[in-house]
Parts: C-alpha cells; structure tokens; sequence
C-alpha cells in the first residue's frame, strides 16, 4: 500500500473534530453544575438570552454560584493535565529526532479520542462530573495539540527543501485550523439544541477514530530510520538539554540577552492571552448576556477569524513595518479587545469584539521568527522544542490561574480577569524597546556567524545514520 505524506488532513479533522466540542464542554460542566447546585433543571429558551429582568436577586446568587464552581472546575482539570503534557511533550519531541514524527502525531490523536469517549460516557450514562477530572489527566500522558502541532510541522520541515514551500505549507496549516475550527463552532450550537451532548460527543470522537487511522495505516514516516538501535527516551532527552544549553553558549552576551528577552516576552504574552481568553465561555453564559449554546457558537466561530486576519496582518505588515513594531501591533490589538470584553454588556458589543482584537495572534508567528534569526540553523530544533514547552507551560498555567481569580471574582465584578490580562499585555509590550536597545548594540562581527551553518555539530547533534 503507497502511503501519503500530508499532514494537511490530519490537522484538518483534528481542529474539527476538537472545535466541535470545545465550546460545549464548558456548557456540559455549566449545566451539570447547575442541576446539582440548585436542585432545579437548566434554563433553556429559544431566545437569544436566557435572562429573564423579572428572575430576582436569588437567581443572580445561583449564577454566581455556579460561575465559581465552573471556573474551579476548569482550575482542577488545567491542574491535573498541566504538568504530565509538559513532559510527555519534551520527551516526545526529542525522541522524535532519532524515532521520527509520527510518534508525536500519533500518541496526542490517542490522548483526545480517551478524553472526547470520557465525556460521551459521562454525559450518556450520567456519571459523577470529577470524573472528567480523571479523564484530564490520562489524556495528558499521551500529549497535547502542542505535541500534536510541533510534530506536524516537524513533519513539514522534513519533507521540505525549499523555504519558500515550507514557508506556504506551514502557513496554510495555520489557515486549516482556522477555517475549520470557524466552521465546527458553527455547527455547535445548532447540533446541541438539535440532539443535546451526547450527538456532538459521538461525532467527535468518531472523527478522531477516523483521524487516527490515517496517521496509523495511511501517513508515510518523514524521517527514515535506518539504524535500528535503541534510543531510549533519556538519551533524547539528554541531547535536547544539551541542545538548548549549546544555543546560549555559542553566542555573544548581548545576544544571549536579547534571546532571553525574546522568549521572556513570548511566555508573558502567552500567559495574558490564553488565561484571559479562556473565561470567555463562562463570561458569555453569565448575566447579563445569559447566551444560548447558538450564540455561544457564532461567538467561538467568529473568534476563530482572527488566526485568518492576523494572517493577512503579518503578510502585509512585515514588508514595511519591522517586527518589533508588528508585534507591537498584535500585543495592543489583545490588549485593547480584552478591556472591550471586560466593559461589554449586551450581544452586539460582545460580537464586535472580535474587531480590536483582529490581529492579536500575530506576536506568536512573528516571534518565533525573531527567535530563529538569532539561532544558528544547527539549534533550531533545540530552540522551538524549548519554546513549546514555554508555551504550554505558560498556557496552562495562565488558565489555572485565570480561572481561580474568576472564581473569586466573579461576584462582584465578571470582567476583572480580563482587565487584569490587559494589564498583563502591558509588561511584554513595555520589554519591547528593550529588544532594539540590544540589536543596536550587537556589532555585526557578533550577528553575522549566528545566521550561517559554519559551526560543526557536536557529536550528539550528529544525524543517526
């Protein structure tokens, strides 16, 4: 049997399949809370909003109570999953090198379809909430959609010789996640009020079934290993800690400095925008906006818009502008979509931010290629497996965060979280001018050998035959 060797496809169903259920499973926890909480059952109408002016303060109490229990919950699971997905990430990633990619392909697929079953099992036959707690963590040990990702465009780099190809191809994995994610937060809505959760669930996981078959039987290996020996997951992982200590020792001080400065203000960023962005679900089901699961949905379906709109932004913006001011650009589109979020009380106001915060997802791109340039082209693989782990570090962490400071805050005030992650995005904007302080005090004898492949590889960078 010929096999393929596009990753386009994976991705594609991946981001679907996830997409489809990722507004829902706030909404799941939300109404399960809400039955146990209250005692009494969900309130659901055809409206476009389920607050009713004449419902009373006790109703505003038993919103308030549910919104902490919910946010705690979401703290419990970010927990659970955060520090096992890290690991597992790093070790996957670097045994990638010797074992090829399409063990970090793979394993994350195996880790959704456990957690997508775990809640078609909860929801169908009822089952105590905690349990997807459990179900959190199992899946954590396989990886997560950053494994998954960082194998896909491992697997990209591999098969492609030319920039400029891989530059297209990378690009249009990024374009896939966000047409198709758009069009499963569509779909949501409309397939919850028309079957409820468990439809949605079976779907998903069926999906993954599906996805994880391609990669099994019909994917081709990128990396073709032909030395058989063991190479076990310490060893990998040795020589990415010997990779990421060779990317700091091979430089001048200044650009060990602004490399550092570099991923500092990637991880801050990181951290503002995944935890304020990820109280927006439970911020959209609380008074005064009370969405329906319809709302809900074209709300995450025009979210997803912004991967397409920070596309256009990068493309057009880098040919005249530098990266420092493009970056600039993106931090302040986040920051100023954040306070229109915090302040936003009725649908239409909370459908048009979506337009502050339209180049928001630039920093990451732009970053990562500010990161490069700096790193000779033998440690590529060492730095972007460093800036993975950050970056799921600095996710996880923002969403345990956020979400207790939610919790607390809830009560009195909704929009703080996103407020407070406006504040945040200040700090790495603030560090920015830092960046070009350092750039203009590296000479170009300092610059010149990081871009070029002069330096030999150490032993352990050497390719296993």
């Amino acid at each position: 049997m010929k096999k393929l060797y596009f990753v386009e496809p994976i991705v594609a169903i991946y981001a679907f399949a996830s997409f489809l259920i990722f507004p829902l499973v706030q909404q799941y926890v939300y109404r399960r809370l809400w039955r146990d909480l209250t005692n009494s059952s969900y309130p659901v109408s055809d409206n476009s909003s389920r607050c009713a002016p004449t419902n009373g303060s006790n109703h505003s109490s038993q919103h308030e109570e549910v919104q902490r229990a919910a946010s705690l919950f979401s703290l419990y699971s970010e927990l659970f999953s955060m520090i096992p997905s890290l690991i597992v990430t790093l070790i996957l990633v670097s045994y990638s090198d010797q074992r090829g990619r399409k063990v970090t392909i793979i394993l994350p697929m195996v880790g959704s379809l456990v957690y997508v079953l775990s809640f078609l099992a909860v929801s169908f036959f009822e089952l105590n909430l905690y349990l997807l707690v459990v179900a959190s963590f199992v899946s954590s040990l396989f990886g997560g959609i950053g494994t998954l990702l960082g194998g896909c465009f491992s697997y990209i780099a591999d098969r492609c010789e030319d920039g400029k190809e891989k530059t297209l191809r990378m690009a249009g994995v990024d374009m896939v996640i966000g047409l198709l994610s758009g069009v499963a937060s569509i779909s949501t809505g409309y397939f919850l009020r028309a079957t409820g959760f468990n439809w949605p669930f079976l779907t998903s996981a069926l999906a993954q079934l599906v996805n994880l078959l391609y990669a099994v039987f019909f994917l081709a290996e990128s990396r073709v290993i032909e030395n058989q020996g063991e190479v076990s997951c310490g060893m990998a992982v040795r020589r990415l800690v010997k990779g990421v200590q060779q990317i700091f020792s091979g430089g001048s001080r200044n650009r060990n400095y602004l490399l550092g400065l570099l991923i500092t203000i990637f991880s801050l960023y990181t951290f503002a925008d995944f935890g304020g962005l990820s109280m927006i679900t439970l911020y959209e089901l609380n008074e005064p906006l009370c969405w329906s699961e319809i709302l809900i949905g074209y709300g995450s379906a025009i979210s997803t818009t912004v991967f397409l709109t920070s596309f256009v932004g990068v493309a057009v913006l880098s040919h005249c502008l530098p990266d420092v001011a493009v970056v600039f650009i993106g931090m302040l589109s986040l920051c100023g979509g954040l306070i229109f979020v915090a302040f936003a009380k009725t649908t239409l106001l909370m459908f048009l931010v979506r337009i502050p915060m339209m180049f928001a997802v630039m920093p990451f791109p732009v970053m990562r290629s500010m990161m490069s340039k700096v790193v000779s082209k033998a440690d590529q693989g060492a730095l972007f497996a460093c800036v993975a782990f950050l970056e799921s570090l600095s996710s996880n962490i923002g969403l345990a965060v956020f979400s207790s400071i939610y919790a607390i805050t809830v009560a009195w005030h909704p929009g703080f979280t996103f407020l407070l992650a406006a504040s945040l995005c200040i700090i790495p904007m603030m560090m920015l001018s830092l960046v070009n302080l350092f750039r203009a005090e590296e000479s170009e004898e300092e610059t010149e050998p990081l871009l070029s492949d002069d330096r030999a590889p150490t032993p352990d960078e050497a390719p296993v035959a």
